[in-house]
């Protein structure tokens, strides 16, 4: 893709949204990445309403750690798959405490070896966290991605190495969220809003109106 065109995308779309940023709420990384385990297949809206309860109740990994299983669930029924989202936050807090000193990791492979941590999920930590340079690959921003021609991929992996390749590093993690805000509000999986799209006259993909 035309660096020109490239740039077009990213400069419209934070006319269009502004500077977006995560819409999970948080206080700590530890928060973050309890949070983000909870919002596989679980809109940021929902997780938040659960873990206000959820790190009042446990505001550390050793209290965490210690937890029932029955207890968690509890406070998080009103997600998906919240069984086993329990047992993977209590495991990730019991691995915290062995393997990590209780501190979030702060590289991609030791977050991935976290139950329930995706290359997705470690990404969205490193980059919301600790600010380092990454771009998480979610269902709006793989979608969004190829609709706009910015990759091919047939894999979101694929897809953040295609995107990472056209923009620098500084850029990755403020076009993730500017990328999720098009996909939630304009370029939705089913019925695209095309006539309203800030990009529309270089969209591929675009559906005349």
């Amino acid at each position: 893709m035309a660096r020109e065109k490239a740039d077009f995308f990213i400069q419209r779309l934070r006319s269009y949204y502004g500077e977006p940023t995560t819409a999970l709420e948080y206080s700590s990384p530890f928060q973050l990445l309890l949070a983000v385990i909870l919002s596989a297949q679980t809109t940021d809206k929902q997780v938040n309403k659960v873990t206000p309860r959820l790190f009042a109740q446990y505001p550390t990994p050793e209290k965490l750690a210690a937890a029932h299983p029955d207890e968690l669930e509890k406070l998080i029924r009103g997600i998906g798959l919240f069984r086993n989202k329990a047992r993977a936050l209590i495991n990730t807090a019991q691995m915290l405490l062995r393997d990590f000193n209780g501190q979030v990791p702060g590289s991609r492979e030791e977050l991935m070896s976290l139950p329930g941590v995706g290359r997705k999920s470690a990404n969205v930590v490193l980059a919301v966290a600790f600010a380092r340079a990454s771009f998480p690959v979610d269902t709006h921003v793989f979608r969004v991605s190829r609709r706009l021609g910015l990759s091919q991929g047939q894999t979101p992996e694929q897809v953040e190495k295609d995107v990472t390749a056209i923009y620098p590093e500084k850029e990755w993690i403020k076009f993730h969220h500017l990328l999720i805000s098009h996909g939630r509000e304009i370029c939705k999986a089913r019925r695209p809003l095309c006539s309203r799209c800030p990009v529309q006259k270089e969209c591929p993909s675009s559906i005349a109106v």
